[in-house]
């Protein structure tokens, strides 16, 4: 069979254009080998796959500006890209474009205990943050469960979250600062070390923007003192909906805990397996409640909660003695997501935000909907948050198993929507749920968020694609009356 030919224009164009940035970025700081490329053609959602046109790979500022400038100029599609961890195609790649690596941007620059932060790279993993400044006494808050991996800057282009944001906060709340490259080249700074600042937030514009408005080359976090002390809870119960009662009693009573996480019996199962942190394998839900602050008020907490877990039909709880068996009830939540990989080939890891106060019905209707579509369903979440993560299992070697385990997500999402909530806790629309956009806005809503993204970005070339399900011209979008004339984004390449 014959293969077909390269496409001579493309060619040339990836020629030209690697030729320009290897002026940028000289050494090794340029790929072009398709095999070279391969690592890059997913993030975390690997159900879909691009190789990219180019990879560059800068080590500085000024080599983001001048990247930036040329592909400006030159009508160039750019891709940020940090760890690839990403779980909604945020870093999936174009065919047309360059991806932008930010994996060398891994320095630590200061840390200024006076002022309880820390200014770093973008390209520092999150638990690196906590590395650094643990051994007197601080940590970064933020700890989403890929946090040995994922990276500062993928953090704030997603606005992640973790177990202890429930009390602690999201990215949005644990950063001040940021450097930050227009696709210009224009470098700008926002914020600092100071808490809080005047004029428009654009720090929480920015937090979450998946990479649409600009390129982050240094990030200004907050640090947080240690608690005194930090006791867990592992509290079983015999149905998901006691246990969901319990999450809004604990909550509703004014207990706000250092992190309140929740697990079904799959997911159960499958974490003790793996880890060995001595859950309890016969009960249908598990929450972790960790409480923290001064010992004598932990004390007094732990007193609270076991009642009202008590009063909401719990059948064994366990206090956690040390703070080896602390960590240890931590584990099997932290490993829950690779746990779950040994009960099926392949699994769909989504997420939404509900209130809390529907969580026992919407976890009833996964379990329809689970029924319906044949597939079946972990559920791993942060039960304080209303941020649910349920892991659809299927096994893409069997024809149609994708589209159902898809089909099934965007239910769920669905509903995480007709009940109040929203399409994403912390990781993000990207390509996942950009098709799903319309069910929690208006047209008009969107269309403003693009507005938003013309006064940064006004010839869509940075991360192109991505959250929006209809592209619309910048000129357009800035008339009183917006011309009906849409362009739909391609079908994405799916494996």
């Amino acid at each position: 069979m014959e293969m077909p030919k390269p496409d001579q224009n493309v060619i040339a164009r990836r020629v030209e254009i690697a030729t320009a940035l290897q002026e940028i970025v000289p050494g090794e700081g340029v790929i072009v080998d398709e095999d070279e490329l391969r690592p890059y053609e997913s993030d975390g959602l690997t159900a879909y796959r691009q190789l990219p046109l180019i990879v560059v790979l800068p080590e500085t500022t000024e080599q983001v500006a001048e990247v930036l400038r040329y592909c400006h100029a030159n009508g160039v599609k750019v891709v940020p890209r940090g760890a690839g961890t990403s779980l909604s195609g945020g870093a999936l790649p174009l065919a047309d474009g360059v991806i932008l690596g930010l994996g060398k941007f891994k320095k630590i620059i200061e840390i200024d205990y006076d002022n309880r932060c820390a200014v770093v790279q973008p390209g520092v993993t999150n638990l690196g943050i906590t590395d650094a400044v643990r051994d007197l006494g601080f940590y970064y808050a933020p700890d989403p469960s890929s946090q040995i991996a994922c990276t500062i800057g993928g953090n704030i282009a997603e606005n992640s979250g973790g177990i202890h944001s429930l009390k602690y906060g999201m990215t949005t709340n644990n950063v001040l600062g940021l450097e930050l490259v227009m696709i210009d080249g224009e470098i700008i700074r926002i914020g600092g070390k100071h808490l809080d600042s005047d004029g428009y937030d654009l720090l929480g514009l920015l937090t979450g923007s998946e990479g649409l408005l600009g390129v982050v080359t240094e990030v200004t976090v907050r640090i947080l003192r240690a608690p005194e002390t930090a006791r867990a809870l592992l509290i079983g119960f015999p149905s998901n909906e006691a246990a969901g009662a319990c999450v809004a009693r604990v909550i509703g009573s004014g207990i706000i805990p250092g992190g309140m996480e929740m697990m079904d019996r799959p997911a159960i199962k499958a974490a003790e397996a793996f880890v060995q942190a001595g859950y309890p394998l016969d009960v249908e839900a598990l929450l972790i409640i960790e409480l923290d602050g001064p010992e004598i008020e932990v004390d007094y907490l732990i007193g609270e909660v076991e009642r009202i877990a008590g009063e909401n039909a719990a059948v064994s709880i366990r206090i956690s003695e040390s703070e080896d068996e602390r960590v240890s009830f931590w584990a099997g939540r932290k490993a829950a997501f690779p746990a779950i990989g040994r009960l099926s080939p392949d699994y769909y890891c989504m997420d939404g935000t509900i209130p809390r106060g529907r969580l026992p019905e919407v976890l009833s209707r996964m379990a329809e909907l689970s029924t319906q579509y044949g597939l079946r369903v972990a559920n791993v979440f942060h039960a304080g948050d209303g941020n649910l993560h349920p892991l659809i299992l299927y096994d893409a070697n069997i024809p149609g198993e994708l589209d159902s385990a898809e089909a099934f997500g965007s239910d769920i999402l669905r509903l995480c929507v007709e009940v109040g909530g929203v399409l994403t806790g912390e990781h993000g629309v990207g390509v996942e749920k950009r098709d799903l956009m319309s069910a929690m806005f208006t047209e008009d809503d969107l269309k403003q968020q693009q507005r938003v993204k013309c006064a940064f970005d006004p010839s869509s070339l940075l991360n192109p694609g991505k959250v929006f399900p209809q592209l619309h011209r910048c000129a357009e979008l800035g008339r009183v009356h917006i011309h009906k004339g849409k362009t739909r984004f391609p079908d994405l390449p799916r494996f």
